[in-house]
C-alpha cells in the first residue's frame, strides 16, 4: 500500500485531529526505529501509521481495539507481520509480541504521548526545543502524562535498546516531522 492511501484511510476513519496526529507521530518513530535497526522503513512506516485506524471506531469497546484494526488491514491485503503487529499494539489482548515490529510499535505508541506532552509543557511549546534528558525527567515523574505507560515505555528494552537510547531516536523521528504535528 502506498503511504498516500493510507493516509487516506487514516483520514476516512479518524475525525479527530489530535489522533491523526498522534498517527502521525508514531509512523515517524517507527520510521527512525527501521532505520536504526535496518529494517523496512516504508513497512514500518505504514504500519505506525494505521496502528490506530479503528480507535474511533472501537472507542466505547477498547478489548476490540486493534483486533478490529487488524481485520480491516487483513481485508486490505496488507502484509501479515503488519497485521500482527498493529493487533498485538493493544495490551489488553495479552497476545505475544513476537517480531522486532511487533516490540517497536508497542513501546512507541505510549511514548509519543509522552513526547507531545513534554512539549507542550516546554517554555518553547516546540519539539525542537526538547531533548532526551527533558523528556527523560518527565518519565521520571509519574504524576505527568499518566496516559503514557510507563511500563509499555520501558518495554523498549525487548528490543535491546535502553530507555535513553528509545527516547532519543523517538524525539528525532518526531523532530523530523515537526510542522506536521504543529510542535
Amino acid at each position: 500500500m502506498e503511504r498516500e492511501k493510507a493516509y487516506e484511510l487514516v483520514k476516512e476513519n479518524i475525525s479527530q485531529e489530535n489522533l491523526v496526529k498522534h498517527c502521525l507521530a508514531v509512523e515517524a518513530v517507527m520510521r527512525r526505529l527501521a532505520e536504526y535497526f535496518d529494517k523496512d522503513v516504508d513497512k514500518w512506516g505504514l504500519t505506525g501509521l494505521l496502528h490506530d485506524i479503528d480507535y474511533e471506531q472501537t472507542s466505547d469497546d477498547p478489548e476490540k481495539h486493534s483486533i478490529v484494526g487488524a481485520e480491516m488491514l487483513d481485508d486490505m491485503g496488507l502484509d501479515d507481520d503488519m497485521v500482527y503487529a498493529v493487533k498485538v499494539h493493544n495490551h489488553e489482548h495479552g497476545l505475544e509480541r513476537k517480531s522486532l515490529m511487533d516490540k517497536a510499535l508497542y513501546a512507541s505508541d505510549p511514548l509519543t504521548g509522552l513526547i507531545v506532552a513534554s512539549a507542550l509543557i516546554h517554555p518553547e511549546k516546540s519539539l525542537d526545543a526538547v531533548d532526551t534528558e527533558f523528556v527523560m525527567n518527565r518519565y521520571s515523574e509519574s504524576s505527568f502524562a499518566k496516559g503514557a505507560d510507563r511500563d509499555v515505555i520501558a518495554s523498549c528494552k525487548e528490543m535491546d535498546l535502553n530507555l535513553e537510547e528509545f527516547i532519543g531516536l523517538a524525539l528525532e523521528g518526531m523532530q523530523s516531522i515537526s510542522d506536521e504535528l504543529g510542535l
